[in-house]
């Protein structure tokens, strides 16, 4: 063990210079962290990595194209050695020595007078864990991937960790695998009075809650039982309205067939401030976990999701069905499968080939996913063959049959 530990401090090298030496992939490494920081940096070096040369493109650094110099250092508040050559960083540093310049270096810790610790963020909590003794970056990355994480997902929570602002957050919370969420929608989650949830959103998140949240069940079942948009919107405006931190825990993504935007016009009417957080759309998510690319090289370039609510036929249908039979992408039909049948005569009177693959994907992501695949010809009896249930997200293109050519 050392003698005397390092001593930890918090840098402040807004518009202060900072030199780098050596552009390969420590450095692309650690200058995002010094961009973000606000450091006038300097990368010194014959030759860099594409996405540090990209920094330097971008105006984000100064990127001198040479070997360092005797004299680089003037000035600087702090220096980053990262070369593959040991005599280089040795002089690099003693240089950094004489100058008081505080100078870390990725081949030698030891030899260095700073050290970077393992560092992570989450809503204005900076984590920086050094070990000890001499750095040991797995242990001390460890360290930090735990402590972030729980600071992240509500499973560790400082006394006043922050103040909470009543108010409304729509959260997108994937396709239903819990895993699935965005790492700020779990957060929120944890932070709830009130969670207003979905049927389709990330249900096993819910016994996660602490005894004093409320759930209210939100669900709305296809031709079943229903909580309705506007007993919804009531419920949102009056529990913010009484000081709670309100989740709408949504499936999906809140504004891809959420019925987001509604939410979010009802409170702005009601004077309620509202959050909305993304989430990862069954869209994309679906097919993907089913082993389907919605576009694929020489395959697809383009692909389009549609409301299969309405049949082609019902004057409420907004799709243009005609025109999307003559497109050569994927269709992705999102809440179609009982107008499956009627979707699919639609596409074939308008030219699709009725040989065209379709894959169906049950309750994809979850331990109860399952794929039935099809042609636009058969889907309609496949889907009653096979007794295919809501939710399920409709692939049709020749994208379904590319992991089977592997």
């Amino acid at each position: 063990m050392v003698e005397h530990p390092a001593y930890p401090v918090g840098l402040r090298l807004t518009g202060r210079r900072v030199v780098v030496v050596g552009g390969g992939q420590v450095a692309q490494r650690r200058l995002p962290a010094l961009i973000a920081a606000g450091a006038d940096v300097t990368l010194i070096s014959p030759s860099a990595t594409p996405s540090v040369e990209a920094m330097a493109d971008a105006g984000e650094i100064r990127w001198e194209r040479r070997r360092f110099q005797d004299g680089d250092l003037a000035d600087a508040w702090y220096a980053l050695v990262a070369t593959a050559d040991t005599e280089a960083n040795e002089r690099i540093s003693a240089e950094a020595e004489r100058s008081r310049v505080w100078c870390v270096r990725s081949d030698d810790a030891g030899a260095a007078t700073a050290w970077t610790p393992a560092t992570g963020r989450s809503e204005g909590v900076t984590v920086a864990v050094l070990t000890t003794d001499t750095p040991d970056p797995r242990r001390s990355a460890a360290i930090r991937d735990a402590v972030v994480e729980g600071l992240r997902d509500g499973t560790l929570v400082a006394p006043q960790q922050r103040t909470r602002t009543p108010g409304v957050a729509l959260v997108g919370g994937g396709p239903g695998d819990p895993d699935l969420i965005t790492v700020r929608g779990r957060r929120l989650l944890a932070e709830a009075d009130v969670v207003i949830a979905d049927r389709l959103g990330p249900r096993d998140l819910l016994d996660e809650l602490p005894p004093h949240v409320e759930v209210i069940d939100a669900a709305k079942i296809p031709y079943g039982r229903f909580m309705a948009q506007e007993a919804i919107n009531n419920a949102l405006i009056e529990h913010a309205k009484a000081g709670k931190a309100v989740v709408r825990l949504k499936g999906g993504d809140p504004y891809v067939f959420g019925r987001g935007m509604e939410e979010l016009q009802a409170l702005a009417e009601a004077g309620i401030t509202c959050t909305v957080v993304p989430g990862i759309s069954s869209s994309i998510s679906v097919p993907s976990a089913a082993g389907i690319p919605v576009t694929h090289r020489g395959v697809a370039h383009e692909f389009t999701v549609v409301s299969g609510h309405v049949a082609p036929d019902d004057p409420r249908s907004l799709v243009d069905w005609k025109s999307l039979a003559q497109l050569r992408g994927t269709l992705v039909i999102l809440m179609g499968v009982d107008k499956i049948g009627a979707i699919a005569q639609a596409l074939v009177t308008h030219g699709k080939n009725p040989e065209t693959p379709v894959a169906l994907v049950q309750e994809g992501t979850t331990a109860a996913q399952r794929r039935v695949d099809a042609t636009l010809g058969s889907v309609g009896e496949v889907v009653r063959a096979e007794e295919v249930k809501p939710p399920a997200v409709i692939v049709i293109g020749d994208v379904v049959k590319v992991n089977s050519r592997a």
